[in-house]
């Protein structure tokens, strides 16, 4: 089984990368492989409702100057998918938004059924109506939606801060605890319990 972990950040090493890395790290614990993909700096187009793809019927955009087909044919090998963006304005990262419109819209065939789930990171708010924002498409494409013990949010501002978010990487973990159960549910009719929770680690904004 595998996860695709797509890095919606401008910056490929940022704290969005390091939220990614701490629940690809937790999945390999389980067994489960991962690959993040970072989509780069350069434009990607919106969607433009041309229906071109749907004509088609190949699960690809028109439109092939951009990273997104490339994002199609990724997750058609994938088991699920986690997305990540870092907080511009209360809003995910541009480029992300476009990508996933039309990843959803022209490759939903590789989408439907397959767990998803969304991580938002920032310096100090907005996270959460980004985190919203990026969740509303997997509910639209039938995806179940892994949770965690919180809303999947990380804080930090220079870049790597993030990991000392104790909580939002504790956060991080137990998301990819839930990912490889639901994985293993759907996939090997797995019947064991649900995955052992960590004691709860509150932190503050204020250290």
């Amino acid at each position: 089984m595998k996860v695709l972990l797509i890095n919606g950040s401008p910056r490929k090493e940022g704290n969005t990368y390091t939220a990614l890395t701490e629940i690809s790290k937790q999945l390999s614990i389980h067994g489960i492989e991962s690959t993040i993909l970072w989509i780069g700096k350069k434009p990607v187009r919106g969607c433009i409702a041309c229906n071109k793809c749907k004509e088609n019927g190949n699960g690809q955009c028109v439109f092939s100057d951009d990273i997104t087909n490339s994002v199609i044919e990724s997750m058609s090998h994938c088991d699920g998918v986690i997305i990540g963006s870092p907080v511009y304005y209360g809003q995910p990262s541009g480029q992300l938004l476009c990508l996933q419109q039309r990843m959803l819209y022209a490759g939903g065939a590789y989408f439907i059924g397959k767990p998803a789930a969304a991580v938002a990171v920032c310096r100090r708010g907005g996270a959460s109506a980004v985190y919203q924002t990026l969740l509303m498409p997997f509910q639209m494409m039938n995806m179940p939606i892994v949770t965690s013990q919180y809303w999947n949010l990380a804080y930090g501002r220079v870049e790597g801060e993030a990991a000392q978010d104790i909580e939002g990487m504790q956060t991080m973990r137990t998301l990819a605890n839930n990912m490889a159960w639901m994985l293993k549910k759907l996939n090997n009719n797995d019947s064991s319990d649900l995955p052992e929770r960590e004691a709860w680690t509150p932190m503050n904004f204020i250290r």
